[in-house]
């Protein structure tokens, strides 16, 4: 299995990792780092990395003032607890980028926000609520004698 580690630039990862906990429903912890901390789920399963802008000399993380945090950047997450996301979600933002929808591609529910950087951030069911069907009208049984009838005697 591969998996891949988004790291994104921060202005302040304990802000940053405590809003991104929030929102993930994660408990409250403290990031490895000052300058770099990672989110993962409850399986250890990394889900975004958070990294001080400048800390170090990536030439993507020297500054934010080179391009706008976020350019080109869509953050995607899928979550099996989309209500519950939502609600976190409206605790944290005083307003959505996007309201809840269906996406008519994917043909689940999301939403996006900004994060406390500016990024821009989708949460997305990861499926759908199992609908009702209709009851089948189950077909009538032929009442009739339960006697077996032998051909032939």
């Amino acid at each position: 299995m591969k998996r891949i580690w988004t790291i994104i630039g921060v202005r302040s990862v304990g802000d940053s990792f405590k809003w991104y906990q929030s929102l993930f429903g994660r408990p409250e912890t403290s990031p490895s780092h000052a300058y770099f901390g990672q989110i993962v789920d409850t399986d250890g399963t990394v889900l975004l990395c958070l990294h001080a802008w400048g800390a170090h000399e990536h030439p993507s993380l020297v500054s934010p003032d080179e391009a706008s945090p976020g350019n080109g950047l869509l953050l995607f997450f899928r979550v099996d607890d989309f209500d519950v996301a939502l609600k976190r979600a409206r605790a944290l933002v005083t307003c959505f980028e996007e309201e809840p929808h269906v996406n008519p591609n994917t043909q689940t529910r999301e939403f996006a926000l900004r994060d406390p950087d500016g990024y821009y951030v989708t949460i997305s069911a990861l499926s759908e609520p199992k609908r009702k069907r209709p009851a089948r009208k189950r077909p009538k049984k032929r009442l009739g004698s339960t006697k077996v009838r032998h051909e032939g005697r």
